[in-house]
């Protein structure tokens, strides 16, 4: 008889997983999913759409868990507990009711970057490598013991978008691989030494905010862990908001250090972000936030160094 679960996932990678689970004949018999927040950007795929096409039975929260979805997944008899990028812990109590095992799949290499977004705050901490873990859930969360990982490399331009692409298939690679162990009742235990590691809370909005007189590369890796499809890096000047969604930094080798003021500026007709060292970014794109006229609604637009100086 193939093993039961009930999956808890969102995102790109519940949507991955859940495909990988499908595909080594797990029977799936209830998924539970989030209710898509309106004020935020839906850019990934929807893991009720894949249950509904597969005709899953699923469950959308808006909230973390409660006790009467305890008690359906306690009628529900499940082997075993997988969540795959779901955004609320999972209490004791209903990791309990999985007799072969509780797994989530976290998007790191822990026990490195706990807690949330950990794409974001490694590429803004200036990671080369980052990857995917499959470990048991306990009370404490990405804290219970390693099945297995995948890693992948970090490289000096990869904005945190590309890398969570990357992440997502090492996530399906490092369930596709470790599945049929698990499944087996014979798969690894390893130590997820927490005092080797670290944690990391929610990032908002407000958080990219750019601080000019920062190191370059330090303002670079914001830029690049907070670029679009995220909510991106931005600098206010007067009362205008600019987002710097794509840039590049100056290399050391070829540009001398920009004799400007820190900030943004522009230089032989390109937008520069100058920075602390008086080394600079060179703004490939750049978004005004403007007031619509007519819906009183913010909206964004790309302008060029013309553009821009003719707003400052």
């Amino acid at each position: 008889m193939n093993a039961r679960a009930v999956v808890f996932a969102y995102h790109n990678i519940g949507v991955r997983c859940l495909h990988v689970l499908l595909a080594r004949d797990v029977d799936v018999a209830l998924v539970i999913t989030h209710q898509d927040n309106p004020k935020e950007s839906i850019w990934f795929e929807s893991v009720a759409a894949v249950a509904a096409d597969y005709g899953l039975p699923t469950i959308t929260l808006a909230h973390p868990p409660e006790q009467e979805l305890i008690e359906i997944i306690r009628v529900a008899q499940p082997d075993f507990l997988f969540s795959f990028y779901y955004r609320h812990m999972l209490p004791a109590e209903l990791l309990s009711l999985a007799p072969r095992g509780a797994f989530n799949l976290h998007g790191s290499l822990l026990p490195k970057y706990r807690g949330r977004a950990p794409t974001n705050w490694a590429v803004l901490n200036g990671e080369t490598e980052t990857g995917s873990t499959l470990h048991e859930m306990t009370a404490k969360p990405d804290a219970g013991a390693i099945v297995a990982q995948t890693l992948v490399p970090i490289l000096p331009d990869d904005t945190a978008y590309q890398v969570f692409n990357k992440v997502t298939l090492s996530a399906e690679q490092t369930l596709w691989q470790a599945l049929p162990a698990l499944l087996a009742n014979n798969a690894p235990r390893m130590l997820n030494d927490l005092s080797l590691g670290s944690y990391f809370g929610k990032r908002k909005p407000e958080d990219g905010r750019i601080d000019w007189s920062l190191p370059a590369q330090q303002v670079y890796n914001l830029v690049r862990a907070v670029a679009p499809p995220y909510p991106g890096a931005f600098t206010d000047i007067r009362s205008e908001r600019f987002i710097v969604a794509l840039a590049r930094l100056m290399r050391h080798d070829r540009d001398s250090t920009i004799p400007l003021p820190i900030g943004l500026q522009v230089f032989n007709n390109m937008i520069l972000g100058v920075c602390g060292d008086g080394r600079a970014l060179a703004i490939r794109e750049l978004r005004h936030i403007y007031q619509d006229a007519v819906n009183l609604t913010p909206v964004e637009r790309v302008i060029d160094a013309s553009m821009f100086l003719r707003l400052i």
